[in-house]
């Protein structure tokens, strides 16, 4: 499903203590809220779940307290979620793999349709096609041409198997016809390192480590898998301008709740999260990190939650991807 930028913001303007809402949510919260990363510290995901638990705090006048829950590709925090108390005391902040893990094991702890509450959508990760600038690459038709020629296509570096940079360069594998080899390495930095060493032809990756070794001429950057141009780096041309309409992937990250909490929280955090994602100076601190703010409605984040597993479902078994 494709959020477009009309329907983000549109009740970004929502006043948070809106006399609409029953009496429990506007009492709510009377006590600190969790609100579990299923990150560590200090990347981009946990920069923005602290940017949006700062305005929480200041705009519903109870800590909102950040709890890193790190491990087994975001299942452990995952699972915490879906089995607490559904007051509106605990959060999470999810991210894409919640979407992908049915397709991926087959016994999980929680159902991504039933165990949760979706509240919003609060930025992506655009994922860009990156080269080494000192490559024969221009152009992603370049590219192509070179792993069409190879005996055994393209390497890319992802930062981890069944991550959303890998997903998404098995589907431009298989939208291109292009035989390709995913490479797996501890996080963006890494992959970078071997991708300026020239040992790897490129990376569909976020941009954020890759920027200064862009601006200083060293990596060149070929296009991006989002639907319209991102303002995180608007120069690059979508696949879909590049001739693949259907190539769509990033990572994402928003807000769920364990199902069964109160429809009014949902409701008044949605409010809170829409302001806070049209906000001017919290928008530029995500972009800061390679992420673009978004925003919308509960049953919007929910249809997006469910077709983004729907998809990866089939990229998963078009291209026999398996985990330890």
């Amino acid at each position: 499903m494709t959020i477009h930028r009309r329907h983000l913001l549109g009740a970004a303007a929502a006043a948070l203590g809106s006399s609409c809402l029953p009496a429990f949510a506007q009492g709510w919260p009377t006590a600190p809220v969790r609100l579990v990363s299923p990150y560590g510290a200090g990347g981009a995901s946990d920069i923005l779940t602290r940017i949006l638990s700062e305005y929480f705090e200041q705009k519903l006048g109870q800590p909102f307290v950040v709890e890193n829950k790190v491990g087994a590709g975001t299942r452990i925090a995952n699972e915490l979620v879906a089995h607490a108390p559904a007051d509106g005391s605990v959060l999470l902040h999810a991210a894409a793999p919640i979407a992908i893990g049915e397709a991926l094991y087959p016994k999980l702890p929680y159902d991504v349709r039933k165990d949760f509450a979706p509240i919003i959508s609060t930025a992506i990760a655009p994922l860009f096609l990156i080269v080494n600038a000192s490559s024969s690459f221009k152009t992603l038709d370049d590219l192509l041409k070179y792993g069409k020629a190879q005996p055994n296509g393209l390497t890319f570096g992802s930062p981890g198997a069944a991550s959303a940079p890998h997903l998404t360069a098995e589907l431009l594998f298989i939208s291109s016809k292009v035989k390709g080899l995913n490479v797996h390495y501890r996080g963006d930095a890494s992959a970078y390192v071997e991708l300026l060493a020239g040992r790897i032809d490129a990376t569909l990756t976020s941009i954020a480590t890759a920027m200064p070794h862009i601006k200083a001429g060293k990596l060149r950057v070929l296009a991006v898998a989002t639907e319209e141009r991102t303002s995180v780096y608007p120069e690059a041309p979508t696949f879909r301008e590049l001739g693949f309409p259907d190539l769509v992937g990033y990572g994402w990250y928003g807000l769920v709740a364990p199902a069964g909490t109160p429809a009014a929280v949902i409701q008044r955090m949605n409010e809170g999260a829409n302001a806070a994602l049209a906000d001017a100076t919290i928008r530029k601190r995500a972009e800061a990190v390679g992420l673009q703010p978004r925003g919308g409605t509960p049953a919007q984040f929910a249809a997006f939650i469910d077709s983004e597993a729907k998809k990866w479902a089939k990229v998963i078994r078009s291209a026999n991807i398996t985990v330890g």
